[in-house]
């Protein structure tokens, strides 16, 4: 799915309304519609609405929303800034069929402290919408302010009051903070960073078929990794082949006390399909590994083990679970990098020890995949002020360095060396735990040896350990699920993608 700026939204819209044909009125009608409709079919157990409504185009979004949910049979309040009711071409027209029903209460933003928020009330939020250029300021702050100490189940349509849709919002910002947004046609930048998505709640993207040329036709760097991505990524495992065709990974990694993490990697690298897997570790965890992933054939090294593989076609590192900065360690990787020519997957410790001299970055080879965290980037690259700078920053150095940069975080982004960026919307706080970016590593590898390019290994290894995340919680909940639980349901992502591809053969 791309990610487009607020201007090309509305143009999104105009294109729509000019070629469908449709109103302007009706396409907010439909959205409008579509909003009722999930509310009611998620807040049965609610009764009482509270619909806040600015000015503008969202507020006739809810003034819409208002009009449905009271036909549907619920108890509707809307509140206005009765000292200014100019509206908007379109929420005015809205506003006029809300005042034709006589069992809507219409009442004033001064009256929202008086108002019984009680425990069947819902809070709508449609104050503000995507145009938004300033932080709310008077009478819209307080009633925001006012809105945010309730307890109830928020909802705001298309966008949280106060948040901007592609940018950091100010420190001191005003902002609505929703348990739901309900959001259409397209994901907002603001909604996948941390900073600003905290207050979105879960996105529910509605599609309110917005015409689909000119979607296809308007270009963007920006994307979220949704099913038809994945669709075109994955490849079905093919009959009349054999373990050659399927590449071989080699992990590289472990040392005294940290063999867990290597081994972590290597059996995410079985699960995901690899043709033949090696292990590279000392000999510390020898029995270990060969007692835990079995199917992997272990190579002995020493503190020097990296130059004991010479560069072999069809095969694939991915290095760093567990691998210690030790200075005998960090002067064997800087060999193996500058004897290396094939893209690789470096992690972890890998990048910690590249971390130590800049000079090491221009021997990582080109269109390689690195996997840091936050941390890490900044280890590598220098401080940024927020995951927006962050970004930004990955942007510059996978362009001017020929790699592709896995940016982990809540919505992991993957950053190409052309400056596209794929979101990821799969994965939970479940993997807020040690062990989650060996596994990572581990799926990422052992699928560029299965012959994806490098922007497809990294898209689909990166969703795919979002969805076997999401599975493992399911069974065992986000507090309580184990890396080795991620892994166990890699199985299951792969039987759902199957099953999707050849279904719709």
């Amino acid at each position: 799915m791309k990610i487009f700026t607020v201007g090309n939204i509305r143009l999104a819209d105009l294109y729509t309304i000019q070629n469908e044909p449709i109103s302007f009125v009706q396409l907010m009608e439909r959205a409008s519609s579509l909003c009722a409709q999930w509310i009611f079919l998620n807040c049965k157990h609610h009764t009482k609405f509270a619909i806040f409504c600015g000015n503008g185009n969202n507020g006739g979004d809810g003034f819409a929303v208002a009009r449905m949910l009271y036909l549907k049979g619920f108890d509707v309040y809307v509140f206005v800034n009765k000292e200014q009711l100019k509206f908007s071409d379109e929420a005015l027209i809205n506003y006029k069929r809300l005042k034709d029903i006589s069992g809507i209460s219409v009442r004033d933003f001064n009256e929202t402290s008086t108002y019984s928020f009680d425990e069947k009330t819902v809070i709508i939020d449609a104050l503000f919408g995507t145009g938004l250029s300033r932080s709310p300021e008077g009478i819209f702050k307080e009633v925001i302010e006012f809105l945010n100490s309730k307890n109830n189940p928020k909802i705001s349509i298309d966008i949280p009051s106060g948040l901007f849709a592609n940018q950091m919002n100010d420190e001191n910002s005003t902002i609505f903070k929703a348990d739901h947004t309900l959001t259409f046609q397209f994901w907002k930048k603001s909604f996948l960073h941390p900073e600003t998505g905290i207050f979105a709640g879960k996105v529910i993207v509605l599609d309110i078929n917005l015409a689909k040329e000119f979607i296809e036709n308007t270009a963007t760097d920006n994307f979220v990794i949704d099913d038809e991505v994945i669709r075109n990524v994955f490849k079905v495992r093919q009959d009349f082949t054999h373990k050659g065709t399927y590449g071989k990974s080699i992990i590289v990694g472990g040392s005294y006390g940290k063999i867990g993490a290597v081994v972590l990697a290597t059996k995410s690298a079985l699960k995901t399909g690899s043709g033949l897997t090696f292990v590279l570790a000392p000999n510390c965890g020898y029995e270990i590994l060969q007692t835990s992933a079995m199917e992997a054939m272990f190579i002995e090294g020493g503190e020097k083990f990296i130059n004991q593989i010479e560069e072999v076609e069809n095969t694939v590192y991915g290095i760093g679970p567990g691998l210690g900065t030790e200075k005998e360690t960090e002067k064997a990787l800087r060999e193996f990098l500058e004897n290396n020519q094939s893209p690789l997957i470096l992690d972890a410790d890998a990048l910690n020890i590249i971390s130590k001299d800049i000079n090491y970055l221009r021997l990582i080879p080109k269109k390689s995949i690195i996997t840091p965290h936050p941390k890490e980037l900044e280890r590598l690259f220098g401080k940024t002020e927020n995951s927006f700078e962050r970004l930004d920053l990955a942007k510059t150095k996978a362009k001017e360095l020929g790699l592709y940069i896995v940016l982990k975080d809540h919505h992991t982004q993957i950053v190409t060396p052309e400056g596209k960026v794929f979101y990821n919307i799969t994965g939970n706080s479940g993997l807020a735990k040690g062990g989650s970016g060996d596994i990572l590593t581990g799926i990422i590898t052992s699928l560029l040896a299965q012959k994806y390019s490098e922007e497809e290994a990294a898209i689909l290894g990166v969703w795919l350990h979002g969805k076997a995340a999401d599975l493992a919680a399911e069974k065992y909940s986000k507090e309580a699920m184990q890396p080795t639980d991620v892994i166990d349901e890699i199985g299951n992502v792969f039987l759902h993608l199957n099953k999707k591809a050849t279904t719709e053969l």
